[in-house]
């Protein structure tokens, strides 16, 4: 098992940047879910902060997850795997001050890219999204650029205003976050291709997409665009939550495990655990056979 440097892993993940496809990350949680990406082929894999919370707490995502919990487990991922790792920073933990620790952070526990989004968060008194002002969004997206060491690592500004506050002010958004400097613009809530297109001619970086409506589910498009990540929800979290209920409430009803239809295989427990060198080292460390 070779493992590539994390500068060399944010390289690759530039190389998609400055490439003309558009490509769908992986959406994982934990060293394996990780692994079984790299694997199957996938070019990069992106953790969400909503699976962070859910995976490390149990929680929904309400921002009770904290930035050394959420640290710590993009740290197990990339010590388990060399698939380049985007992931979702949210509010950057607190203020400006505070996203610049958040990039720190992350960039020491190896990720590859990073969003800081302008959503109000935590939730505020009433419980409806709002938006910080842009003025406040361009001290964050500049506080994140100033906590990057590694030039290599990819700092892209998220904005939800396309489902919150429309289309010009997604606009002005977009174009302030760029102005600072971060590599990619990630965009959440668009729905229409007219809504792309806009936003596409007014900003010259990179874009990610949160997902989309039925319009935007066509990749040539998309990259012609200048989207280079859109993501795919988060179904291989919610796959594994189901398969887990499935054999417990089986197990708890009474089917003998060997009724039970869907575990892995021992050979692919092996691939996942990197049992070939784990007994390679037994025998070159421990003297085993």
């Amino acid at each position: 098992m070779t493992m590539m440097t994390h500068t060399e892993r944010r390289l690759r993940f530039r190389a998609i940047l400055d490439g003309t496809r558009c490509v769908a990350p992986a959406s994982v949680f934990d060293p394996i879910s990780a692994r079984i990406a790299e694997d199957i082929g996938f070019e990069t894999a992106m953790m969400a902060g909503s699976v962070a919370s859910m995976t490390v707490l149990g929680a929904p995502d309400l921002i009770v997850l904290t930035l050394s919990e959420f640290a710590d487990q993009t740290r197990r991922i990339g010590r388990a795997s060399s698939i380049p790792l985007l992931v979702d920073a949210d509010h950057g933990y607190g203020n400006a001050l505070n996203v610049k620790r958040t990039v720190e952070e992350l960039e020491n526990a190896g990720v590859a890219a990073l969003t800081i989004e302008d959503t109000d968060l935590p939730l505020p008194q009433g419980g409806a999204t709002r938006l910080i002002s842009i003025e406040e969004g361009i001290g964050k997206m500049k506080a994140a650029l100033a906590g990057r060491s590694d030039p290599a690592l990819i700092v892209a500004g998220r904005t939800s205003a396309p489902m919150v506050s429309g289309l010009d002010d997604t606009i002005a958004r977009a174009k302030a976050y760029a102005a600072c400097g971060v590599d990619a613009v990630f965009l959440v809530g668009l729905r229409t291709r007219a809504e792309l297109d806009a936003i596409a001619a007014a900003v010259d970086i990179p874009l990610f997409l949160g997902g989309g409506g039925d319009e935007l589910g066509d990749s040539p498009y998309l990259a012609q665009r200048h989207v280079r990540i859109v993501l795919q929800g988060h179904l291989p979290f919610a796959a594994s939550v189901q398969a887990l209920q499935t054999t417990m409430k089986a197990l708890y009803d009474g089917q003998h495990p060997a009724d039970i239809k869907g575990g892995a295989s021992a050979e692919l427990m092996k691939l996942v655990t990197r049992d070939v060198d784990y007994r390679r080292w037994i025998k070159d460390f421990l003297g085993g056979k």
